[in-house]
């Protein structure tokens, strides 16, 4: 039993550096020349002043949307792996943990809508920028967290507290 919460809590807590780092990290789009594009800003180096330009993204609803999503799926993971560990010493034995299931499947859910909105709109994204450039890792980051978000609560929801 105990390996058993080792693993649960060990996958949460993969989950939730996942979810931070596809979330903050700078990567989710990468342009041929190796420029890396992320949620919040949108910087380009300019090669005649020699300098960076950034530029807040905050006239794209769409990357607003997948930040609001990016955002509460990291709330929803936190939340659910402090009611985790408050349910663990609080709840009576032979009892399921059916909210923080919830709330790690509604995690689950959040991640699932941003990388969708991301892959269908990625191209309005960067229209006024050089054509190519790839999904980075921060993209690859989300969707990897997503299964295992589903997972987990999957699991949550099945596990009963024993002695």
């Amino acid at each position: 039993m105990s390996f058993l919460l080792f693993a649960v809590t060990a996958l949460h807590i993969l989950i939730l550096v996942l979810l931070f780092v596809a979330t903050l990290d700078k990567s989710w789009w990468v342009l041929p020349d190796k420029e890396n594009v992320n949620l919040w800003y949108d910087c380009l180096y300019e090669n005649n002043t020699q300098s960076w330009m950034c530029a807040s993204v905050a006239e794209s609803q769409w990357l607003q949307a997948i930040q609001a999503f990016m955002v509460l799926a990291l709330l929803f993971s936190s939340f659910a792996f402090i009611l985790f560990m408050y349910q663990l010493y609080t709840m009576a034995r032979g009892e399921l943990f059916y909210a923080t299931g919830i709330c790690q499947l509604l995690a689950c859910v959040s991640v699932f809508t941003a990388a969708v909105i991301y892959t269908v709109h990625v191209e309005e994204f960067h229209r006024n920028r050089q054509p190519g450039g790839s999904f980075g890792y921060c993209f690859v980051l989300a969707w990897l967290a997503f299964p295992l978000a589903l997972l987990s609560g999957i699991m949550y929801i099945h596990l009963r507290k024993r002695e």
